[in-house]
């Protein structure tokens, strides 16, 4: 068995996307012998210099080694985006079974999900490990096609790993590369309604929005995910749109959390991603642009969070929560700020202190002096201090998320199940 690993032959401006070339050379591969799986490996979000959904990938074959890294270096120099200044391609191919990759790749491949890892580090540890690799330009894609090659047993031993799920994705002939997609919008909401919850994220029923269609120039036509990938098959083929040149699953950790990492206030750093408890300490305000904020505190120990305008109505229910209340928050942390991708409420405000009434007028009482509580005027009653009045509140104990049109492709989608508190799933 050989694994061929790589990243970054992609532009945000120029199109191109990594999956494509994994399936080009996954086809020209399959020529020469078997294909086992091909793994989508979506990597750290919060680094700064990724595109949109920082993956890199995978084939496992049973073409030998030598060969296996001729075709990838072919594959790679013919199609990646090298002329863009931010795409720095990178192969690297290993021998042996999947499940037999040194602990030190399986843990370099989940750090490269959850830290910013140098390329360095990358290419040492590929020549320690005896791996052939090759990068282009700067040859920051060797971090990402080591991490691939490693990912299949990162995932099989990393405690509280849920995954993996599955990605089927439709590519659009070349020709067609750049000019609109012809995807009948009421066949894909048909087609998603068919198989959810096994697969999710194909639509946004509220936003209106077919999420499962990019709108970058490059190949994809569309992406259907979910957990079984035979399911994932029949939304996709069922989808009414322009040829279709190829179809290719790949096996991924989208979905899964696998980014975040369980942390706290006071230990957290840039370009990571966590899972953070606190209580709100300020009261959410909606900022120019429509971006709402709040701080989150533990102790001395503050955090501003933020929910950004294209979250659409998850800034609802931020805007619903009260200083007091004791959440547990997820997101990529960026120039001090958690950007959330969900929350959840472990205990809500649920009565408010205010100035007590009278119980024989019903009116409201007047301070009778600093530390002397409350008396009424006219009829001379008096209390020792504020009480306590009932809020009604617009959340409940539990989970929230960020809507399908807004989802990380690597964030667990609430449908998902296995949370620790009751859920309050999007779609």
């Amino acid at each position: 068995m050989t694994l061929v690993g790589l990243d970054d032959t992609d532009s945000r401006e120029r199109g191109m996307c990594t999956t494509y070339v994994a399936a080009r050379l996954a086809e020209r591969l399959r020529r020469e012998g078997t294909v086992e799986r091909c793994c989508l490996v979506r990597l750290n979000p919060a680094v700064p210099y990724k595109t949109r959904g920082n993956a890199a990938l995978a084939v496992h074959t049973d073409v030998g080694p030598a060969r296996a890294f001729e075709l990838a270096t072919e594959a790679v120099a013919g199609a990646a985006e090298t002329g863009d200044p931010d795409t720095n391609p990178g192969v690297v191919v290993a021998p042996g079974r999947p499940e037999s990759v040194p602990d030190t790749v399986a843990g370099f491949s989940r750090r490269a999900v959850r830290e910013e890892v140098d390329p360095a580090e990358a290419r040492s540890l590929a020549d320690a490990s005896d791996y052939r690799h090759e990068g282009w330009k700067l040859g920051r894609g060797v971090v990402g096609a080591l991490a691939a090659v490693g990912a299949w047993r990162a995932w099989q031993v990393e405690a509280g790993f849920d995954g993996p799920t599955c990605e089927v994705i439709a590519y659009r002939e070349p020709e067609r590369w750049g000019t609109p997609r012809e995807v009948d919008r009421d066949s894909v909401f048909a087609a998603a309604g068919t198989e959810y919850p096994s697969v999710w994220d194909t639509v946004d029923r509220v936003e209106g929005e077919t999420v499962c269609v990019p709108h970058t120039p490059g190949p994809v036509l569309h992406g259907i995910r979910g957990e079984d990938p035979a399911a994932c098959r029949r939304v996709s083929e069922a989808i009414r749109s322009e040829p279709v040149e190829r179809r290719e699953t790949f096996v991924t950790n989208q979905g899964t959390d696998a980014h975040l990492r369980d942390g706290d206030l006071r230990g957290v750093e840039e370009a990571r991603a966590y899972r953070l408890d606190g209580t709100v300490a300020s009261a959410p305000e909606t900022e120019q642009g429509g971006h709402v904020f709040f701080d989150l505190a533990d102790g001395e120990a503050r955090l501003r969070c933020a929910a950004f305008e294209p979250t659409k109505r998850f800034r609802d229910r931020v805007r619903a929560l009260r200083v007091g209340d004791r959440l547990t928050v997820c997101g990529e942390v960026s120039a001090d700020t958690l950007k959330l991708e969900k929350f959840a409420v472990r205990g809500l405000v649920t009565v408010e202190p205010v100035t007590p009434t009278c119980p024989d007028c019903g009116r409201r009482m007047s301070s009778a002096g600093r530390g002397q509580g409350y008396r009424c005027r006219d009829c001379g009653t008096s209390a020792e201090g504020k009480v306590d009045r009932p809020v009604e509140r617009d959340l409940e104990e539990g989970w929230y998320e960020v809507p399908p049109v807004a989802r990380r492709h690597v964030a667990k989608p609430l449908v998902r199940g296995g949370f620790d508190a009751p859920t309050h799933p999007e779609r």
